[in-house]
């Protein structure tokens, strides 16, 4: 069995059984692509405010949004143990409000969010049509698995807010 390190850090408090939900999550969409053992994501779950100061300062989009995926680098098969794929920020009162909207609850939004940004963090996008089928049938899998509420967002959500990766700082 694979040993993943999911790290969850809270400037905004959730109960237990939500952050043993959102590391299964991750856990299973790591299992899932076959991503080596020990490979680590860190989750911060935080508020509006800091998401859109990241959106702000990544992607240059000046409003709050419900996940951003920052990846390390290239995930590439083969690789060493011990690797750190990226950093993923969710903001849970977005989250919450889209829960309520859905009429499902904050563990299963908090969930998608996760293995979506999770799913960024190992390459996939949703830019395109086809990626976006991809990305939202292997959500679909993954969500199911883990007995999640719901299993995406709707497809027919052309405008979702589910981010995409912002871009990486540059050393060059």
């Amino acid at each position: 069995m694979r040993s993943y390190q999911v790290t969850i850090q809270q400037k905004v408090k959730v109960n237990q059984s939500v952050i043993t939900g959102i590391r299964t999550a991750v856990t299973e969409t790591l299992r899932f692509e076959h991503v080596r053992a020990k490979s680590s994501v860190t989750i911060l779950l935080t508020d509006d405010l800091q998401l859109q100061e990241l959106n702000l300062a990544y992607r240059g989009i000046d409003k709050a949004t419900d996940v951003l995926s920052f990846p390390v680098g290239d995930v590439m098969p083969g690789m060493e143990d011990d690797l750190q794929l990226g950093d993923i920020a969710i903001s849970v009162p977005y989250a919450e409000r889209q829960a309520y909207e859905g009429q499902h609850g904050l563990k299963s939004e908090l969930q998608l969010l996760a293995v979506h940004g999770t799913l960024h963090l190992l390459g996939y996008d949703h830019m395109e049509p086809e990626e976006k089928l991809q990305m939202w049938g292997v959500q679909a899998s993954i969500l199911a698995q883990v007995g999640a509420e719901i299993t995406g967002p709707p497809l027919e959500a052309e405008d979702s807010d589910l981010s995409s990766n912002p871009p990486q700082p540059s050393s060059e």
